[in-house]
């Protein structure tokens, strides 16, 4: 099923355990997020990039144990990203009510469409497992490295963001 795609998963987990390493870090810059804005860009970008390496990590480790056949994986990776879907469209609803006049068309685009084209990239992988196809190994790798990319981009803007404002929240 993913014979010879062990590294690629394997990675991709370490990148998302560092990650979430790096974004405790990050979070560590900020220690005066608890006002109101402060909150609510948290709610509203920190949170749901912690979600993506989160899922990122969770995903990976789901593919690498040596299932009997696609089918619980590909359960596993298809609820992942319905949930992931479901949640990102929550995040965007979200994002949009907070007033951040610094976002431009590429931010929202790397907030909100590349999580929904990795998420929706999941889903067509794990049916695909689940049909035996030969192209839901490659779907599902696209996916995380869809979730990787926005991850590391919204960790960026928000490290960013509390560097910028910190005097100011």
């Amino acid at each position: 099923m993913f014979h010879g795609w062990e590294n690629f998963f394997t990675v991709g987990a370490s990148a998302g355990a560092t990650l979430i390493g790096l974004l405790f870090v990050a979070i560590s810059l900020g220690t005066g997020l608890s006002t109101p804005q402060g909150l609510d860009a948290t709610r509203a970008f920190l949170t749901p990039t912690l979600i993506l390496f989160g899922g990122v990590l969770f995903e990976c480790m789901a593919v690498l144990p040596p299932w009997p056949s696609a089918w619980p994986v590909g359960i596993i990776l298809g609820l992942c990203g319905l949930t992931g879907l479901i949640r990102q469209i929550q995040v965007i609803l979200k994002q949009r009510k907070l007033n951040f006049h610094s976002l431009d068309w590429l931010d929202w685009t790397q907030f909100s469409l590349v999580p929904i084209l990795g998420y929706a990239s999941l889903i067509a992988g794990a049916a695909g497992l689940i049909a035996e196809k030969s192209f839901a190994p490659y779907a599902i790798a696209g996916a995380i490295t869809l979730l990787l990319l926005a991850g590391i981009y919204g960790a960026w803007s928000v490290t960013l963001w509390i560097a910028r404002n910190r005097d100011k929240i």
